[in-house]
């Protein structure tokens, strides 16, 4: 059973912070991204992707409004340069500015019983407030995710430590996000390769179906009222060390998916269905390297996801 402080913090140094301002950033971001941009104000987030035409995963990222004049995306720090080169791709004549605020300020995330009263936030996903100089928010994707807060890089983690939060080195945090079955970015989704679906996106909040068109709409789209995945994205318990990514998964000796991120006796894996099926009937364990792997259906999917094995 995961254990934590119930208020803990950890910095999150793999977050970088791309700022869209201009008076166009809205109705710019909203032809683009997967989820409702209109919906981003002072007491609301969102989880929203960008994708390529043919729907395939590029990047995801936290929307939240830093200021009257600013959305701020949370995304991955080190693939920054190249949303924000995607961004400008798209941008023409539009009055639309893109600026990288990663040195200025940080990302947190803040989890436990008591994190989200102790910021003023609701359980609710994407309920946001101000806090000192920046904002908090409840994870867009799930609330038992806890909080993310966007602050000055000097204030944070003094904020934080103020409010009652003990510092985490990242081990409790990413615990507990494999606990929850929940996908780290490009770390457990193939950039260029996957689609959301397959990664459970569309339960975790990233994709708004009767907003207007965005980039790669019409394939996720279709994908969805048809129910065509094969794969998915799974939690797995892990027996034996914890395989590398990209390790091959087998059943028996069938190729069955590949591993994802993992700690500790948890990971993520991609799977294919019709073998998460095969597994629940015959009990069977899948192997990667030397460690059987259990598949777990995540909580928040809502059943278990081998029901759509074809």
């Amino acid at each position: 059973m995961l254990r934590m402080n119930p208020n803990t913090f950890t910095m999150l140094p793999g977050r970088g912070l791309l700022g869209v301002g201009g008076g166009d950033a809205i109705e710019f971001l909203q032809n683009l991204v997967s989820n409702d941009v209109e919906q981003v104000g002072a007491d609301t987030s969102v989880y929203g992707l960008l994708l390529t035409a043919q729907g395939k995963f590029l990047h995801d990222f936290f929307i939240a409004r830093l200021d009257e004049r600013t959305l701020v995306l949370d995304c991955e720090s080190d693939r920054l340069e190249d949303l924000e080169r995607r961004l400008t791709l798209y941008r023409l004549r539009s009055d639309v500015t893109l600026t990288n605020f990663s040195d200025t300020y940080s990302v947190a995330a803040a989890f436990g019983d008591g994190a989200l009263a102790a910021l003023g936030l609701s359980t609710d996903p994407g309920n946001t407030v101000t806090i000192g100089d920046g904002i908090a928010m409840t994870d867009p994707r799930l609330g038992a995710m806890g909080a993310r807060i966007i602050m000055p890089v000097a204030d944070l983690p003094g904020v934080l430590t103020d409010l009652g939060f003990q510092q985490d080195d990242g081990a409790a945090y990413h615990a507990m996000r494999l606990s929850h079955g929940v996908p780290d970015s490009s770390a457990d989704i193939a950039v260029d390769k996957g689609f959301p679906l397959e990664s459970g996106l569309d339960h975790l909040n990233a994709i708004d179906f009767t907003k207007g068109c965005y980039v790669g709409q019409e394939l996720t789209a279709r994908t969805h009222y048809r129910g065509t995945i094969r794969k998915r994205l799974y939690r797995v318990d892990v027996d034996g060390p914890t395989p590398p990514p990209g390790s091959p998964v087998t059943l028996g000796d069938k190729p069955a998916g590949d591993m994802r991120s993992g700690q500790d006796g948890i990971a993520m894996a991609m799977l294919r269905l019709e073998y998460v099926a095969q597994s629940k009937e015959t009990g069977e364990a899948f192997t990667a390297g030397d460690a059987r792997l259990t598949a777990v259906a995540q909580e928040w999917f809502g059943e278990d996801a081998a029901a759509d094995s074809p």
